[in-house]
């Protein structure tokens, strides 16, 4: 088993801060690596970003710059707490500093536009394949919120290599975040970001003041095309029944911490998507992922209404009454997975 003298969160975010204070407190040496040195210096100074997680005092034995080299250096373990976006920019970065020997842990819910390609895909794009080992992604039930103040929860880590995964649960396990592991890491990483369309078709609803029945059978619905699209691309169906399937899409599209559910909910309320995101200081996932979602369901040949309707809404300023209207219309079918 791996143990970790030092581990470098790349990422002063929300979830890049709770995850670092949740690393002290399992005591371990954390850094903190902040792209803005705005933030970094406010971050450093004041020890708490009021903006992106208010009232969680950052430790002052966490290390806070925006001089990535310094973070990441002998760092055995990376911490990839970044937007997807930004995920293959960063990546981009690290082999100048890399030895080959750390593990790569990413955060990151979301499919690359461009390419459509996984989180870990686009790292080993940028790493090389003899990481393929050391590279896994975390996902599942997670506000960053809710970790920082030590509420109960608990995620999955997945990777191809169950020793370093088992180093890592071991190393990242507390009384209240519980980590599972699985080897199924296409499922997991699709499960994770392909939930979050599904959230903001859920905010939709609210904004609509639809009721429980509406949303009952949109997540129903929206996990059978998430697992769907999943097999078609080799994942375990397992996977999507577990803490980043129907754990996540769950917490994902009810909470009130929901990036995306908010942009739907906003969109149901008459807002525009660009009005919505330009008020916005986080970013919210499931807007590029409804993209790169639409595409590959016709890539794969796979069917997913939900998706389709949320495509429209959000790039072709379909109405959502509209498509909740063409969804609700469409021919009767058996209720299963292939159909």
């Amino acid at each position: 088993m791996k143990e970790f003298t030092k581990i470098a969160v790349l990422g002063g975010g929300s979830w890049g801060l709770a995850f670092a204070v949740h690393l002290h407190r399992c005591g371990l040496h954390a850094g903190i690596w902040e792209f803005n040195p705005e933030d970094a210096k406010l971050i450093y100074e004041k020890r708490e970003h009021p903006d992106k997680l208010p009232g969680i005092s950052i430790p002052r034995e966490i290390e806070v710059s925006d001089d990535i080299a310094r973070i990441a250096a002998d760092a055995e373990l990376i911490v990839l707490a970044i937007p997807s976006h930004a995920v293959r920019e960063v990546s981009r970065q690290l082999p100048p500093i890399l030895d080959k020997q750390q593990i790569i842990l990413n955060l990151a819910k979301g499919l690359e536009v461009e390419t459509l390609t996984r989180m870990s895909e686009v790292i080993l794009a940028e790493l090389g394949d003899e990481y393929e080992k050391t590279v896994m992604t975390l996902s599942g039930p997670s506000h960053a919120e809710e970790v920082s103040k030590q509420i109960p929860t608990t995620v999955t880590i997945a990777g191809n290599d169950e020793e370093n995964l088992k180093s890592v649960q071991e190393a990242i396990t507390s009384d209240y975040f519980r980590v599972y592991t699985n080897t199924d890491l296409v499922g997991v990483e699709l499960a994770g970001s392909l939930k979050n369309i599904i959230a903001i078709a859920a905010g939709i609803c609210d904004g609509l003041e639809f009721g429980d029945n509406t949303k009952g059978a949109l997540l129903t619905r929206g996990l059978t095309e998430i697992t769907r699209l999943g097999l078609a691309m080799g994942a375990s169906q397992d996977t999507f029944a577990g803490l980043s399937g129907l754990g996540d899409l769950i917490t994902t599209c009810l909470s009130r911490h929901s990036r995306n559910r908010y942009v739907g909910e906003q969109i149901g309320r008459g807002k525009t998507l660009s009005k919505v995101l330009s008020q916005m200081k986080m970013v919210a996932e499931g807007v590029n992922t409804t993209n790169a979602a639409y595409r590959l369901s016709r890539k794969y040949g796979v069917e997913m209404p939900i998706t389709d309707q949320m495509y429209a809404i959000l790039f072709e300023e379909k109405a959502p009454l509209k498509a909740v209207n063409d969804l609700m219309s469409r021919d009767p079918k058996p209720e299963k997975i292939d159909e």
